[in-house]
């Protein structure tokens, strides 16, 4: 008796199903699933830093032995590129947490200041290794001058700063050519206004000039291993710690002691520092530079480098970099960009239409519904397909006898666009197996834009892309491929 007496005031075990005083289960599900879910990451963080450096570098550095002098300047060459202005713009963005639309500035400046101390423009012609750490300092001094007046606003404030620095730079050097002072002397003709500046010389490293891609693909590559150092470095120490403090929390980095304006113009300083040498490379490989080089189409390509890797990781930037460079690449040809775009719309049905009687029933009701239309259109419209298919193979034969294709596809291209839009918006309103239906007709459509009207514009379609993947990829994974997930408690 006594011991069933015991045995029934034994309080029972916690029910783990129901919230528990003290606890915040939300979190602790959310940290239990991003423990098991990172046992990759975890493995990968056990190398030594030092000695993933030194893979990257030994893989890198056998790309040109794989790649044609074409492919080497396309992929590996840009790659390298983008990577050392990710690494820049990391410094400002994801370590410091400071939104710097302006960031490209920098590194047209950097290309335009090499250009005018190495070319006949003014008849300077300096040694490479005179002009680099000129030009890192000049950036860097602009990197602090911009940041100055803004050292005081975050957000949308500190963004629409910066992004108006970086239209006030392209709009003086785009209009360089009769640049005067104050209006009291004679045009001067400083940047070379839309012809910008060419006849740029190459690098010239203490007598050893470099002329070939080989050459400055090696040299890019050196001077991002030199670059990653440093900045990692920087990102464990003192001062790393500090710009993620701010990154986290401002007012309790400031309660905390960090001068956190002064650390704002040292992430500003350093990133542009880091784009202004980027520039100087840019510049003599190309031999000349304009101004529609450093717009708003490079800044988001920048920025998707660094979101996609994931803000704050450095081993992020260089796979965001790549991925980022071979999409692009992969892109700007017709039939490789349209393999891609139908794989995209076949990928984003099987992830996201279930069950998976609905899924068939839109995969197979798409392609009927084509099969209609086209035979439709055969019979009361034969000028409707009797355009070209923008890609070959097995996919442009499917095409042929599916896609509808106009002998003048702009006009039409250009309304069905204007359709498209508003069947998307429409689109979001249904709810149920109103949107699946929905769904058929707006795939046909898409298609039928795409076939007609955006294959054709590859550098507005490869942003375009570029944009969705990156939707997807935060719907999917908001800290980017490699970056840090965080719980944020409201």
């Amino acid at each position: 008796m006594d011991t069933r007496r015991e045995l029934a005031q034994v309080p029972p075990p916690p029910d783990t199903a129901q919230p528990q005083i003290g606890i915040d289960q939300w979190v602790a599900e959310a940290e239990g699933r991003r423990m098991e879910r990172s046992r990759l990451r975890r493995a990968v963080d056990r190398v030594p830093s030092s000695l993933r450096l030194v893979g990257f570098v030994a893989l890198a550095s056998s790309m040109p032995f794989l790649l044609s002098q074409g492919n080497l300047f396309r992929y590996g060459l840009f790659a390298l590129l983008y990577a050392l202005l990710g690494l820049g713009l990391n410094v400002t963005v994801g370590f410091a947490g400071l939104l710097d639309l302006g960031y490209i500035a920098f590194y047209g400046f950097g290309a335009y200041a090499y250009a005018m101390l190495a070319s006949p423009k003014f008849g300077i012609h300096w040694n490479t290794l005179a002009i680099i750490p000129v030009v890192m300092v000049a950036s860097a001094l602009l990197g602090f001058l911009v940041a100055l007046p803004s050292r005081r606003l975050l957000g949308d404030y500190l963004a629409i700063v910066t992004l108006f620095f970086g239209q006030l730079f392209v709009t003086v050097f785009q209009n360089g050519e009769r640049i005067s002072v104050l209006g009291f002397t004679r045009g001067f003709d400083v940047t070379g206004g839309p012809n910008g500046i060419t006849d740029i010389d190459n690098f010239n490293l203490g007598g050893l000039r470099i002329g070939s891609v080989e050459g400055y693909y090696y040299t890019a590559l050196v001077i991002f291993g030199i670059v990653l150092t440093c900045v990692y470095l920087v990102d464990r120490s003192r001062t790393g710690r500090a710009w993620r403090s701010l990154r986290e929390d401002p007012l309790a980095a400031e309660l905390m002691g960090i001068p956190v304006n002064r650390q704002k113009l040292i992430a500003f300083a350093c990133g542009a520092a880091i784009a202004g040498l980027t520039g100087t490379i840019f510049a003599a490989l190309n031999t000349a530079v304009f101004a529609a080089n450093f717009d708003v189409p490079t800044l988001i390509i920048v920025y998707a480098v660094v979101i996609l890797g994931g803000a704050g990781s450095i081993g992020g930037l260089i796979l965001g970099a790549m991925v980022v460079n071979i999409s692009l690449e992969v892109l700007r040809t017709p039939g490789h960009a349209t393999y891609v775009f139908y794989f995209f719309i076949v990928f984003g049905l099987v992830m996201k239409v279930r069950p998976w009687r609905w899924f068939w029933t839109v995969f197979l009701g798409t392609i009927a519904f084509g099969y209609a239309v086209y035979g439709i259109a055969s019979a009361v419209w034969p000028r409707g397909v009797d355009g070209v298919t923008p890609v070959t193979g097995w996919l442009g034969s499917f095409l042929d006898t599916w896609q509808l294709h106009p002998t003048n596809p702009t006009y039409i291209g250009n309304l069905a666009f204007i359709a498209l839009v508003f069947a998307v918006l429409g689109l979001t309103l249904l709810q149920g197996w109103m949107r699946w239906v929905g769904t058929i007709p707006t795939i046909y459509l898409a298609s039928f834009v795409w076939d007609n009207r955006l294959v054709y514009e590859p550098s507005i379609t490869r942003l375009i892309l570029l944009g969705v993947i990156l939707i997807v990829l935060m719907n999917a994974r908001p800290q980017g491929l490699m970056g840090t997930a965080r719980v944020e408690i409201v």
